[in-house]
């Protein structure tokens, strides 16, 4: 049986802390997608997306040197 997947911040290849970055690694989707609809969600709700990644920042922990991030 393979390992649970975890989500994690990666330390290399992130823009502020990682939070997209790790949202796409989990998901398997490209960082550019998700960094383009946390935007546009932010924007579309208040800018209530700003609260949402710094809670997210505090609780997705931060992973280990060797990240794969998809370009």
């Amino acid at each position: 049986m393979s390992e649970p997947k975890k989500m994690e911040r990666p330390r290399t290849g992130r823009m502020l802390a990682g939070v997209c970055a790790a949202i796409a690694n989990y998901t398997n989707v490209d960082v550019t997608v998700v960094r383009i609809i946390y935007i546009l969600a932010t924007i579309f709700t208040a800018f209530s997306g700003a609260i949402i990644y710094f809670i997210l920042m505090l609780i997705i922990p931060e992973g280990k040197n060797q990240f794969n991030i998809k370009r």
